[in-house]
């Protein structure tokens, strides 16, 4: 199944502020419902596992009104973990309130270096061309101390058929037409990994999780003197 760029209404909110508020309700639900908690939730462990911290930062680019970083945090706080979250995203009409929020660039992080324990992102990469996850890879790493992290969509024949499927599901008009327009957009396993091979990263590791789902960490590279 060949890529296929889409254009999605809600990147540029092209439409009614109930369609908008209907379609990150949605958002909200394939989170909650169909893998996104349990993916981030599980790379987020990793990460507090592998360099044996009991407190996180992280700063949840794209995340929108937090809801993510919300349930994140609530199932981190379950295995003895704090999470602490930082919402980037670049428009305000999608924030909330209950984090810490900045409105920003993904691809100029308006952060210094080394600012967070991890940088992470969910259902975002897809957005993004080839060069531009490279970029964003690069920044991401750049103000992350340990990780960065992706959550996104595989593109599969079966996956574009279920995001039609889920019609009677959807709330909004947006996501109806944005739904099978991501996973049109979404990368591969291979292709994922092959372009995060440009970002001067550290190991990168590859996990798949349940209905199309990837969790990727890229490892920053050890500081040499």
């Amino acid at each position: 199944m060949k890529r296929v760029v889409i254009q999605e209404l809600l990147d540029s909110d092209s439409g009614t502020p109930k369609e908008v508020a209907g379609s990150l309700r949605d958002l909200r639900m394939f989170n909650r419902w169909f893998g996104g908690v349990r993916t981030m939730s599980a790379l987020l462990r990793q990460v507090a596992s592998r360099t044996q911290l009991k407190e996180l930062s992280w700063l949840d680019v794209a995340g929108g009104a937090g809801d993510l970083a919300t349930l994140s945090q609530q199932s981190l706080a379950e295995s003895g973990t704090t999470l602490r979250p930082v919402v980037l995203d670049r428009a305000p009409t999608h924030m909330g309130n209950t984090h810490p929020a900045v409105c920003g660039d993904a691809l100029a992080l308006p952060f210094r270096d080394n600012s967070f324990d991890v940088v992470g992102s969910s259902l975002f990469v897809h957005h993004l061309e080839p060069e531009e996850i490279t970029r964003f890879a690069k920044e991401a790493l750049r103000v992350a101390r340990h990780a960065f992290l992706i959550h996104d969509l595989m593109r599969h024949p079966l996956h574009l058929t279920l995001s039609y499927l889920g019609f009677p599901l959807y709330r909004s008009r947006i996501t109806r037409h944005d739904a099978p327009a991501s996973v049109r957009r979404a990368y591969t396993v291979a292709e994922i990994r092959e372009i995060l091979g440009r970002a001067n990263a550290g190991k990168i590791e590859i996990k798949t999780f349940y209905l199309f789902r990837m969790g990727v960490i890229v490892w920053k590279q050890p500081t040499t003197i």
